[in-house]
């Protein structure tokens, strides 16, 4: 990363999007590059700002909330996108434009009761474990449904989609395997629900161009924009 700039990074990254997006027949505006600065300073946040990006990724809500405050006023949105315990969800329904980690109807719960008191409403994607690692968080897909009909009681939750984390291996068709077990439990919600859920976040620095090309609305990209982090995190 030594002498390579964070808005160089940025504009490589779009690019392999973009192409990926062509291979396939998708228009790049269908795909968000959502920048994850988790363990980074504010200072490189500001940087990749000034390459024209203003939303964020963080996996600790500790670590988003001090971003939020020392940032606060430069117009930048932070998605959480790390798991979430209850006994945090104030951090998060204070500080988070959008959480994509929902695991459980119970924190779902949690969250909205603390959303509604701040008279807030938040997006929020679903979260499936569609590699059945026990290590990972999610839903397991076919308690998905029954999860989303539960989170429909939620005054304050607006469900936009769901989102995975895809088995960590150099094998293509087990990554691309993960990625379609998300886009079908996507058509069977649209199908039971007549539309929405149309945001896929899936894809991360090692496999984002497979996930674009399997049809996410959201890449989370760390290391590719950052560099290694300063820190080991999930």
């Amino acid at each position: 990363m030594e002498g390579v700039t964070i808005a160089a990074n940025l504009h490589a990254a779009r690019s392999r999007i973009d192409a990926a997006c062509a291979r396939v027949g998708r228009a790049p505006s269908e795909v968000e590059l959502l920048p994850v600065s988790k363990t980074h300073p504010v200072s490189r946040v500001v940087e990749a700002q000034a390459a024209g990006y203003a939303r964020f990724g963080e996996s600790r809500p500790q670590e988003l909330r001090d971003k939020a405050v020392e940032l606060t006023g430069t117009g930048i949105d932070w998605v959480l996108i790390g798991h979430l315990q209850s006994n945090k969800a104030k951090l998060a329904a204070e500080h988070a434009a959008e959480f994509q980690a929902l695991d459980s109807v119970a924190l779902g719960e949690a969250l909205d009761r603390r959303l509604v008191a701040l008279g807030r409403r938040l997006p929020v994607l679903v979260e499936v474990n569609t590699s059945g690692e026990e290590a990972k968080h999610g839903f397991a897909p076919a308690d998905v449904p029954a999860a989303v009909r539960a989170l429909g009681a939620c005054d304050a939750l607006d469900v936009r989609g769901l989102m995975t984390i895809a088995v960590n291996s150099p094998d293509a068709a087990a990554v691309r395997a993960c990625f379609e077990r998300l886009v079908d439990l996507q058509a069977r919600l649209r199908d039971a629900a007549g539309g929405g859920f149309d945001t896929l976040s899936m894809g991360m620095s090692g496999d984002f161009e497979i996930a674009v090309e399997m049809g996410s609305t959201c890449v989370r990209l760390g290391t590719t924009i950052f560099g290694a982090r300063p820190s080991s995190d999930r």
